[in-house]
């Protein structure tokens, strides 16, 4: 089953973390979050995939995909809880797992601010707290 969670409204800045926990579907091939201004145009696209076991880390620039970073690190499986801590610094994101390794990718956009977030795919939130 896929599940959607979008935000329009979201207030991250850079300094700003945001900790996000919900629970694996026992089927998910993979999941996504997406962080920027918009759907066309995302800071971060941060997205396990189980059929890979690989993290795919990702922008996105006026609906074009740019260069893939990959991070072979999938600390977590299919139907477990999980929390994720995403710190938006000035420069880059960090992502920190649940087992502390932490996934890094730069600020190509230069955002000072993200609007937009969705969680979609295989994974369900259960909460979600902007520090």
């Amino acid at each position: 089953m896929s599940e959607v969670f979008e935000i329009f409204n979201l207030d991250l800045k850079a300094g700003d973390s945001l900790k996000i926990k919900g629970k694996i579907s026992e089927d998910a091939d993979g999941f996504v979050v997406n962080l920027g201004y918009s759907s066309s145009d995302l800071a971060l696209h941060f997205n396990p995939r189980f059929n890979e076991s690989v993290i795919v880390c990702n922008s996105k620039c006026s609906k074009a995909w740019q260069q893939e970073h990959r991070d072979n690190h999938l600390s977590f499986s299919k139907g477990s809880t999980i929390k994720l801590i995403i710190e938006f610094l000035a420069e880059k994101f960090q992502v920190k797992l649940p087992d502390g390794h932490e996934v890094e990718f730069p600020n190509r956009h230069c955002y000072d601010k993200i609007t937009y977030m969705s969680v979609k795919g295989g994974f369900r939130v259960t909460s979600f707290k902007l520090d």
